[in-house]
């Protein structure tokens, strides 16, 4: 693991032991002393999936664009320590300034959906869909990728999309291209798409590692090419479960991530981003009846702060992001020290020339939304 001093010199350091040695009331006091010393030089964004006791320091909440915008309008704040994952923090390096500094408190906190499209598959399936299709496709990636994905639909004229300006972003590419190529999320794409009217025999899935497509029609009425990636949390959610809340309750109101299946996305009652799912809860009226299909640590959240409102989760057995929570308080506390120490470790950078790229990709979707 790399540190870099701020006299730009790196050296091999790994969080020490003892910061496990110390019990949760010992580092909460130690983050708040930090943060209260550095002051306005500091700027921590939690993204929703993260624990409680992470997300206490916040000093903004929200999904990965939104905290990487809010990033970019903070430019006193010289460090960034982003509480999330690798994506996000590669996000908010690419849209704040050069003199910021941005931190990841534990490299291993990557994202498995970003994980399964990388960058050579991507040019290899690219080329294979090129001699297919010809010049009649449009690449669009969800913000849950790679800063070198993002990079890879900006230098081929597409955009980044979020889970809650997806549907408008579809509607775009069609007008630019008579395909669409939509990575790494397949379940977001296909639950988008059919609700746009594109049926679900016009579909077809690309699989990175045959280097094949999973299709039984004519090639020439595909017209999304979904990748064969998925979000390792949502996926677990099915229509047993649906049919299980449901039938437990008849008044209970199910509603999730459009992530999860096609088959679940249809059982339900309602389905959209994050914000929307959080919205939707909130502006509920008392007593209503809610199963939440979607990361653990934010419907628990939800629950606590909505006590006049039955909630449950849509699938109690489910676990917590694990990526998401690698990010735990003694990481939080060390990445911290170590900067008032001098010392910045894990900083997370993007290449110039995959950032040029990828920032086009950003631009696109922020000035169509």
């Amino acid at each position: 693991m790399e540190v870099t001093d701020l006299l730009g010199l790196e050296t091999d350091i790994r969080i020490p032991n003892h910061y496990y040695e110390l019990n949760e009331a010992e580092l909460t006091e130690r983050v708040r002393a930090v943060k209260e010393r550095l002051g306005d030089r500091l700027f921590i964004p939690g993204h929703h999936y993260q624990k409680d006791e992470v997300i206490q320091f916040a000093d903004a909440r929200g999904d990965s664009l939104k905290l990487a915008q809010i990033c970019a309008e903070m430019p006193n704040a010289e460090f960034i320590v982003f509480c999330g994952v690798h994506f996000m923090a590669e996000t908010a390096d690419m849209l704040t300034k050069e003199h910021q500094k941005v931190i990841l408190p534990d490299m291993r906190a990557g994202c498995s959906m970003a994980d399964m499209a990388d960058i050579e598959q991507t040019e290899r399936g690219w080329e294979r869909m090129q001699s297919i299709w010809g010049d009649t496709i449009l690449p669009l990636t969800y913000v849950n990728s790679t800063a070198a994905i993002k990079g890879f639909v900006g230098k081929y004229g597409g955009a980044c999309v979020t889970s809650g300006n997806v549907k408008k972003m579809l509607r775009w590419a069609f007008e630019q291209k008579e395909r669409i190529l939509f990575l790494p999320d397949q379940h977001l794409g296909r639950n988008t798409a059919f609700e746009l009217g594109v049926p679900l025999e016009h579909m077809c899935v690309y699989d990175p590692i045959a280097n094949d497509f999973e299709y039984e029609g004519a090639w020439e009425d595909v017209r999304v090419i979904l990748w064969k990636g998925h979000c390792s949390v949502h996926e677990k959610f099915t229509v047993e479960h649906v049919k299980h809340a449901k039938m437990r309750d008849s008044e209970i109101q199910v509603i999730v991530h459009p992530e999860c299946p096609f088959d679940v996305v249809q059982a339900s009652d309602f389905a959209g981003s994050t914000n929307y799912i959080i919205d939707t809860i909130s502006q509920a009226e008392a007593g209503t009846k809610w199963a939440i299909g979607t990361e653990m640590n934010l419907v628990n959240r939800i629950i606590a702060e909505h006590p006049n409102k039955q909630i449950e989760s849509l699938n109690p057995f489910l676990c917590p992001c694990l990526t998401m929570n690698r990010i735990d308080l003694p990481h939080l506390l060390w990445s911290l020290e170590e900067l008032e120490a001098g010392r910045v470790v894990n900083r997370i950078t993007v290449d110039e020339e995959v950032a040029k790229y990828a920032v086009l990709s950003l631009e696109r979707m922020l000035e169509l939304s």
